[in-house]
């Protein structure tokens, strides 16, 4: 939805340029006519101004930087719609519009219906230019106002001799306003001149200064104070320093605003029930008429004092016999935190007495000497508030605590091959009560050389371990050091058992030759014998041969480490190879060798 830009002190300039304002004719301007930082008027007489005319002074100067602050608020504002280029013919309600283009173009009547909302605020948004023919003219319906009307242009704005613009202009270079144009408006340039031509110019009315109660927070209670606050704004910026008196609780309450136009106070209500607050400004420096201004109301409904409550929190993780446990309770009143109440825990061996937070939150721990059902109660002491706080006792809460246990450590499966003399990561869960223990030391046995590492904040310690031997080994990990209330030091895994293989050995191809496949070429013309032999000698491996990179056929190793592939089809092309290849798996290590092909004497 569009909301209205701020223009600040801009908002009476009907011109106000950059560099120059440079006038022919009988232009009138009713409202004040400006250049900054650097420039000159020409042109007046015999053009008239109603206001007042600021030559590079500091009005002028505050009204750029105003302006400034209003444009970069309409190119921020998020777009309704996305329409053509041309708007005459066309109408349009209440809204943030750009083209395609990133031009507009007004040829014929353009018209803004407000729909009946006297507030209703359109914004046109130009990525470049905005061109008004000599027929263009901007027609208001359902009570829309100029005021309520922004063009902001990202380049130059130019105005067709006896076209109607409705708006203020706010653009980033030049403005152009040729003969007889009218403008129920503004022109305001950031970047260059406004040149005008027997032009009528006319600074829509002021808007009236409003003021608007922010809907209150949070319960509001018969005798406690309720915090209220109200904004006021003339035409759409904040009005410091206004005083605003808030009416509707047992008494009137008169507050200032702030630099942001934000008055705070407080009313106190002693009736349960529907009530209305009202703010008014009682005075105010501004050029708008706020003196005596009056929001509209907003309805609370008022209810009686409750007593005060606590209540006791989940207890949260496992509760262990001789074990510090965290215990939590919430102290409000009337729904709100009850801060700096005394609070005593019980149920634990020992009761323990905290003071809440500025949330009303007391932390403490209790400590339960026998394992079994157990019940935590808390109990206010004290609390310095209007609610029946001290002796309030809460509703219990059940926990079962459970008996000691020792510290676990817990050897991870391996995984992956285990191979001599290549490092196997091995890993171990240290746990103290089903918790994870940080900054355990942990020293795996069973590889050539034990190894020593340190768990993780999750209780995992991470190394690794090298075999000498093929064959069966074991893998234990020891807690050799551990800061925690169990009996960790000394405490040894069960065993893992890993089976360590030799290192994959080389695999080597043999010299093969083709042959032409006499008498009857089925199903193939050409074949050959593969061999490919793995070292050391292991049983049972698939080989894959290829040629020319296709597969033509596979062959398992026999005791001597020796796959042969007999009669293996070729095509025409796959026997102008000059070799082929053989891959094998073996103890998850791919080995590959490659041996010649060449064609058999005699070739049938």
């Amino acid at each position: 939805m569009a909301t209205l830009v701020p223009l600040g002190t801009a908002a009476t300039f009907g011109v106000l340029a950059n560099t120059a304002v440079t006038n022919t004719g009988l232009t009138v301007v009713a409202g004040d006519l400006g250049v900054s930082p650097a420039g000159a008027v020409s042109g007046f007489p015999p053009g008239t101004v109603t206001g007042t005319i600021h030559v590079n002074d500091a009005v002028a100067a505050q009204a750029q930087a105003d302006l400034l602050v209003g444009y970069g608020n309409a190119v921020l504002q998020p777009v309704t719609a996305t329409v053509a280029t041309e708007l005459g013919g066309t109408t349009l309600f209440p809204g943030v519009y750009n083209s395609a283009s990133g031009t507009f173009g007004l040829n014929g009547t353009l018209t803004l219906d407000a729909q009946g909302d006297p507030n209703a605020v359109f914004i046109f948004k130009m990525n470049t230019t905005l061109v008004t023919g000599a027929t263009g003219n901007v027609n208001l319906a359902g009570l829309a106002q100029s005021s309520h009307v922004f063009w902001q242009v990202g380049s130059s704005a130019t105005l067709g001799a006896g076209s109607t613009l409705r708006g203020s202009i706010l653009a980033n270079t030049s403005i152009t306003a040729t003969t007889g144009a009218i403008v129920d408006g503004r022109l305001l340039a950031l970047g260059a001149a406004v040149t005008l031509d027997s032009n009528a110019v006319t600074v829509p009315a002021l808007a009236t200064c409003q003021v608007v109660v922010q809907p209150v927070v949070g319960p509001v209670v018969v005798g406690q104070p309720t915090p209220v606050s109200a904004v006021v704004t003339c035409n759409g910026l904040p009005v410091p320093g206004a005083s605003v008196t808030f009416n509707g609780g047992a008494a009137p309450v008169t507050v200032t605003t702030n630099m942001a136009g934000v008055a705070t106070g407080s009313l106190i209500f002693n009736s349960a029930g529907a009530a209305s607050v009202t703010a008014t400004v009682t005075a105010a420096g501004t050029g708008c008429s706020c003196t005596g201004v009056v929001s509209a109301p907003v309805s609370i409904t008022v209810t009686p004092q409750q007593s005060c409550q606590v209540v006791v929190q989940p207890v949260v993780g496992p509760v262990v016999v001789g074990q510090p446990t965290p215990v939590s309770a919430v102290v409000t009143c009337n729904g709100l935190p009850v801060p700096g109440a005394s609070v005593t825990f019980n149920g634990g061996a020992a009761p323990v007495t905290v003071t809440t937070n500025m949330a009303g939150v007391a932390t403490g721990s209790l400590i339960f000497n026998s394992a079994g059902a157990a019940t935590v109660t808390a109990t206010v002491t004290a609390a310095g508030t209007a609610c029946s706080c001290t002796g309030v006792v809460s509703a219990p809460v059940t926990v079962t605590v459970t008996p000691q246990q020792s510290c676990q450590v817990v050897v991870q499966p391996v995984v992956g091959p285990v191979v001599v003399g290549q490092p196997t990561p091995v890993s171990a869960v240290v746990t103290c009560n089903g918790l994870p223990v940080p900054g355990a030391s942990v020293t795996f046995n069973g590889g050539a050389a034990p190894v020593t590492v340190t768990t993780n904040m999750a209780g995992v310690a991470t190394g690794s371990l090298i075999f000498n031997t093929a064959g069966t080994a074991t893998v234990t990990a020891t807690v050799t050091a551990a800061g925690t209330a169990c009996s960790c030091t000394g405490v040894v895994s069960a065993p893992v058992t890993v089976t360590v293989t030799a290192p994959a050995g080389p695999l080597s191809a043999s010299p093969a030759c083709w042959r032409v496949n006499l008498p009857f070429p089925i199903p193939h013309l050409f074949v050959a014998t593969l061999k490919a032999t793995l070292t050391p000698a292991q049983a049972g491996v698939t080989v894959t041969f290829y040629v020319s990179g296709l597969p033509v056929g596979t062959a398992v190793t026999n005791a001597s480490g020796v796959a042969t592939l007999n009669n293996a089809g070729l095509s025409i092309l796959q026997i102008s190879a000059s070799s082929y290849t053989a891959v094998a798996t073996v103890r998850g290590s791919t080995v590959t060798a490659t041996g010649s092909l060449v064609p058999c004497f005699p070739p049938a």
